[in-house]
């Protein structure tokens, strides 16, 4: 009955973008230099929460209890074509803090340790020689701007920018002022605090040792942390506005219940129980922020975004049948598919974003950098702005008409290592409401490894439509193509030969350029 409950949202708004009120919740609006919270989960699939960002609600919506989540939406505006800026974590994460596409950056993949390739060999396809270190310092960072220009800058929970061994693994060589938790890997060794969160091994989580051997649960103690650090902010320099990047680790692997929730999920089979309680300790460190916003009369001040940095894990360590925990969307993390890239996207801006309303405009992870830099008034260096790909999605927000014009990249040069629907090395391209994917090293197949998907109509791209739309095929290839030249985006190699897959402009294989 409770998961019935939340799921009754109010009805929405059908327009692209709805119109703002002229208030936000909580007190007074006051858009100059607001604070931000950008709320980024771990694997959180487009199906892992009560709100439904399809057009009706689904059993997946049915399952989960986030009523954080419905907050928000039911005070923001909620996209139904949000996406990451690619498949896996790193990348993602990259370009949040950058600006930048994973394909132009050439932080196509997750890290692990200095120097490391953690990708693998695909059909006699090897990668590139993408940047395993990730974001380093010295790089124009979102933190580092937003410090330089007077906030009080705050990371807590999962890092994952630069790995282990190298300077870019703490948070604060990145620029931010604070780090609670976060270093160079991207999950933790354990979520209970009675096994000291992975203590003594590899994964383990830093910087939490006080409270090793109680029954904490992690995602509690991070909002705990949080809550602290926002307090502290507040009442050190209660003029300065903040930025507090908050990123449990969860719903990241090790899949393990939190035994607050168990009787929530009690129905469920071993596995899906465990990952659902995820889910809601995801949902529960946003309350936990959203109530200290209230709290202290701030959350008329502050901009709160939350969103995720893949899709949801679907391809192993689930109960039931793989590659189906995001339907309708096909596949999951990892993928090329819907279910690898499309995600949650929910943004409240008191005064500026209308509450309780939809978006269809498709945006992607490294809009982030522009919107929140713009509406903290800051300016992006030049030589850092011929670089950012992502736009400033402050119109969008405030309800003016989108185009859906733009086309939004993607490019992954790696396997995954989990076989399933769309995990192999591939690059695409969503142009209005078609999507044109490029499985690499698969140009001397029918039909040149290109797929192409109307995802109004098919959004769990079922019918490919390459055959039949060959001219539409030819023009987004083409648009996929001269982004790649221009950006200097890395292509797959042939482990045979040493030369690049380059896009089968032509129907031999072969490339114009």
């Amino acid at each position: 009955m409770l998961r019935l409950l939340l799921l009754a949202v109010v009805a929405l708004s059908s327009a692209a973008c709805a119109v703002p009120l002229a208030a936000g919740a909580n007190g007074a609006v006051h858009t100059s230099r607001p604070n931000i919270v950008l709320f980024v989960v771990d694997d959180l699939g487009w199906q892992d929460l009560s709100v439904p960002l399809a057009d009706a609600p689904t059993p997946f919506n049915a399952r989960y209890v986030t009523p954080a989540f419905e907050r928000l939406a039911r005070e923001g505006v909620r996209f139904t074509d949000g996406y990451a800026s690619a498949p896996v974590c790193t990348p993602t994460r990259a370009a949040i803090l950058t600006g930048r596409s994973p394909g132009a950056s050439h932080i196509t993949y997750w890290v692990r340790n200095a120097g490391r390739d953690t990708s693998r060999e695909w059909k006699g396809l090897v990668p590139p020689q993408w940047r395993v270190d990730g974001v380093q310092p010295g790089e124009v960072t979102l933190p580092g701007l937003l410090t330089a220009a007077g906030y009080r800058t705050i990371h807590v929970g999962k890092a994952h920018w630069g790995a282990v061994g190298t300077p870019g693994a703490d948070p604060l060589a990145l620029g931010f002022d604070v780090n609670v938790a976060g270093h160079g890997l991207g999950a933790p060794g354990s979520y209970f605090a009675q096994d000291g969160f992975g203590a003594g091994g590899a994964w383990a989580v830093p910087g939490l040792e006080d409270v090793h051997g109680s029954d904490a649960f992690l995602t509690e103690v991070l909002a705990e942390r949080a809550c602290d650090e926002l307090r502290r902010a507040v009442d050190e320099a209660p003029d300065r506005p903040f930025f507090l990047h908050l990123a449990p680790y969860a719903v990241h692997t090790p899949i393990q219940l939190n035994p607050r929730y168990a009787e929530l999920y009690a129905e469920l089979p071993a596995r899906e129980r465990a990952y659902a309680s995820l889910v809601t300790s995801a949902d529960a460190m946003l309350g936990a922020a959203l109530d200290l916003l209230d709290e202290l009369h701030l959350a008329g001040d502050t901009l709160v975004v939350f969103t995720s940095d893949n899709g949801g894990l679907s391809a192993h360590g689930r109960d039931g049948e793989p590659h189906t925990h995001n339907a309708p969307l096909a596949s999951g993390k990892g993928s090329a598919y819907e279910g690898g890239v499309r995600v949650p996207w929910i943004v409240r801006w008191p005064g500026v974003a209308g509450a309780n309303t939809v978006c269809r405009e498709p945006v992607i992870s490294h809009d982030l950098f522009p919107t929140l830099l713009a509406a903290a008034g800051v300016a992006i260096p030049v030589e850092h702005a011929q670089l950012v790909e992502g736009t400033d999605l402050r119109p969008v927000l405030r309800g003016e008409p989108g185009t859906g014009a733009r086309p939004l990249f993607w490019h992954q040069p790696h396997f995954w290592g989990n076989a399933g629907p769309g995990i192999q090395p591939y690059s695409a391209v969503r142009l209005g409401d078609h999507k044109l994917i490029w499985f690499h090293g698969a140009t001397d197949e029918p039909g040149r490894g290109l797929e192409l998907y109307d995802l109004a109509r098919d959004p769990g791209e079922t019918r490919d439509l390459a055959s039949s739309d060959p001219k539409r095929v030819d023009t987004m290839l083409a648009d996929l193509d001269k982004w790649i030249t221009t950006r200097n985006v890395q292509l797959s190699i042939c482990r045979d030969d040493g030369t690049a897959i380059l896009p089968p402009l032509e129907p031999s294989g072969g490339s114009n350029r």
